[in-house]
């Protein structure tokens, strides 16, 4: 049998994908678990959107667009870039993609060579780490601390910039700490990566999930800095579509065309149907995202507020996105329904068999000691998760 390419040997499964689909595989059983793993929105699409997918099946939109995306939802995706987020930018300069993913693999691909050091925040989403030794780069992480509320260092950012280090991946508000930054932090971040000739990839699919601040783009700070800034941005979770694979990416033009040309020789266009769905969600369905993102902001205070409540369990409040990040240190060592977990593996695994609620560990994310909850779920779910998990603590 054929040998595997090297560098894919080096690649780990993704331990998000791999718990979600542990916790179906036990629904199908007919067990009910409460999955606080995948970040999946539980709001069924905006209404306007559902009807321009339908309308767009019956007319017999089956043909390829252009392999960067449909024109139309370029120059949409344009418009909202600069007017929403003052980033100024043009359809030509937008590339359409077969989810945010991968707008962020084709990327990191397109910028990264191999033995170039890419900076990291951890705790930092789990596919970071794999697309950048993918591109035969290598991951140099920079670890933050719960005391200081998960937030990079600025001036560890800048000690840590040497010669092999192309570039940062940013993800603000985070997923999983669920960490923003303000407009001058970001400044800070954007003006070390001019200084020191890096680009930034500026990962913002969680654009409207900032609960405690309006939203600032990186790229809308100074020309210079958008000229080393590629954003990244989707529909999956503004518009609760993640299985329709819709994302976008803007930055300087030769980037932009760069990964024109892979996407060209790998996925082609993305799903006709969904960016004409997505067209019309963009134009027409912001006062269904708001009211989504009103509820949200509610489930946030609820879990926050369960999670303390639980003995031995410590949990910041997040300024974004729709994660937790919980303490559960107390645990490792010490018995959880019947068991006793070394790692926040082992913990995620008992919750999972033993309360039937799935989680991530933290080790995925680089970060241990902690694990990450999805608030995904209504609230009367996300209290019968808690009760769950309450019932196999230590009392």
């Amino acid at each position: 049998m054929p040998d595997l390419a090297h560098r894919v040997k080096s690649i780990s499964a993704s331990e998000t994908l791999a718990i979600a689909a542990k916790a179906k595989a036990l629904k199908k059983q007919g067990v009910d678990v409460i999955s606080l793993a995948a970040g999946e929105p539980d709001w069924d699409m905006p209404y306007e959107a559902r009807e321009a997918a339908l309308t767009a099946v019956r007319e017999g939109n089956t043909r390829y667009t252009a392999a960067s995306g449909l024109p139309e939802l370029k120059e949409a995706v344009a418009e909202k870039l600069t007017n929403e987020n003052k980033i100024e930018t043009v359809a030509s300069n937008v590339i359409i993609t077969t989810g945010a993913k991968y707008a962020l693999f084709s990327a990191i691909q397109t910028l990264v060579n191999p033995d170039d050091e890419v900076i990291l925040i951890a705790p930092y989403w789990v596919s970071y780490i794999e697309m950048v030794k993918m591109a035969g780069g290598v991951p140099k992480v920079i670890n933050t601390s719960e005391d200081d509320g998960f937030k990079l260092d600025i001036d560890e950012l800048e000690n840590a910039i040497t010669a092999r280090v192309k570039g940062i991946i940013l993800n603000y508000p985070s997923n999983p700490s669920g960490v923003t930054y303000t407009e001058e932090e970001l400044r800070q971040i954007g003006e070390i990566a001019v200084k020191k000739d890096i680009f930034i990839i500026s990962d913002e699919i969680y654009e409207y999930f900032s609960y405690d601040q309006a939203h600032t783009s990186m790229a809308s700070l100074s020309k210079k800095i958008a000229d080393h800034t590629v954003t990244i941005n989707g529909f999956s979770k503004s518009y609760a579509i993640p299985g329709w694979r819709v994302g976008y990416a803007t930055g300087p033009a030769d980037i932009i065309n760069a990964m024109g040309n892979i996407q060209s020789h790998s996925t082609s266009n993305p799903n006709t149907i969904a960016q004409i769905s997505m067209l019309t969600a963009l134009k027409d369905s912001r006062k269904w995202v708001d009211k989504m993102i009103a509820e949200f902001r509610e489930r946030r205070e609820f879990i926050v507020g369960a999670l303390n409540g639980l003995h031995g369990f410590r949990c910041l409040k997040p300024e974004g996105s729709f994660y937790v990040f919980p303490n559960i240190q107390y645990y490792l060592g010490n018995e959880v329904g019947g068991s006793v977990p070394t790692d926040t593996t082992d913990f995620s695994n008992i919750l999972m068999d033993k309360a039937h609620v799935s989680v991530i560990p933290g080790s995925s994310f680089g970060l241990h000691g902690h694990v990450r909850i999805s608030y995904c779920e209504s609230i009367p779910r996300l209290k019968e998760a808690i009760a769950r998990i309450d019932s196999i603590l230590e009392k």
